[in-house]
């Protein structure tokens, strides 16, 4: 009797396994902004599940950090829904969506800049542990927080640059510390706008590694913008197209990038090639 019930239980949490699998961890449903008369985000539809890391591409005003923004919360939708494991979130701030576990890096740093880098991890630590923003306050009692934040610095290797005033930072250093900010918030989801823009080449691997690294996981959903090929297919499950504000294809990297439609709206290959 006891197997039975066993085998019973274990076929049960297998259909639920399945089941959560199933479930999309962020959806859009017809989303769309309007700035007057122009279209920037039109009717965009899309699924996106846990342990997968989708690339969105597409040519220079496609739509692409506009559909970002939409996701996270930086800009109003005129129409449609964002959908956080089936909950409408539309109607929520940005700070609302971070705190549900919709974790941004942006293409332009968004850092306290004239802050340490230790200090800049130790707030989104602080924040991930619901304690507030007091800098001061909180920290001697909490060694646990300062060495959660220590690990993520050393995550990035930014470890030697715990002290050093963000503001002097390269270009490079501050991409690095924004990602260790988002790992720091522990979101379920996480979105990259173009991670490696202005970085130098010797810069470059040490965000792709740690994307790889959170990838490998498998318990994260992982949007990406980006514009280099090498780095789309060294990192893409899956890839999604955006052509003047409209999803014109998505599915397996190969065949989206093979489709005429792809070559031709952002590869630039002529209709006739």
């Amino acid at each position: 009797m006891g197997t039975q019930m066993d085998t019973q239980m274990d076929t049960q949490a297998q259909a639920q396994a399945r089941a959560n699998a199933a479930t999309p961890s962020l959806s859009t449903r017809a989303l769309s902004i309007h700035f007057g008369g122009h279209v920037a985000v039109d009717a965009v539809s899309a699924d996106f599940y846990p342990g997968s890391l989708t690339v969105i591409v597409g040519p220079n005003g496609a739509g692409k950090t506009t559909y970002f923004n939409l996701i996270s919360g930086q800009l109003a939708a005129s129409a449609g829904q964002v959908l956080l494991g089936g909950l409408d979130i539309t109607a929520y701030g940005p700070a609302r969506r971070t705190r549900m576990g919709i974790g941004r890096a942006f293409q332009l740093t968004n850092l306290f800049p004239h802050l340490s880098v230790h200090e800049n991890v130790r707030l989104a630590v602080q924040s991930r542990a619901r304690l507030g923003m007091n800098m001061f306050s909180v920290w001697s009692g909490h060694k646990e927080l300062i060495e959660r934040a220590e690990h993520y610095l050393e995550r990035v290797a930014l470890a030697d640059q715990r002290g050093a005033r963000v503001a002097a930072l390269p270009h490079g250093d501050k991409r690095k510390l924004e990602v260790a900010i988002l790992l720091a918030l522990e979101p379920s989801v996480l979105m990259f706008d173009e991670p490696t823009a202005g970085m130098s080449v010797d810069e470059v691997p040490v965000v792709l590694d740690l994307i790889h690294q959170v990838k490998a996981e498998r318990d994260k959903t992982i949007l990406l913008v980006e514009h280099k090929m090498d780095v789309v297919r060294a990192l893409a499950d899956r890839i999604v197209v955006l052509h003047n504000g409209v999803l014109v294809a998505d599915g397996d990297p190969a065949e989206v990038m093979a489709a005429p439609i792809v070559q031709q709206a952002y590869l630039g290959v002529p209709e006739h090639a």
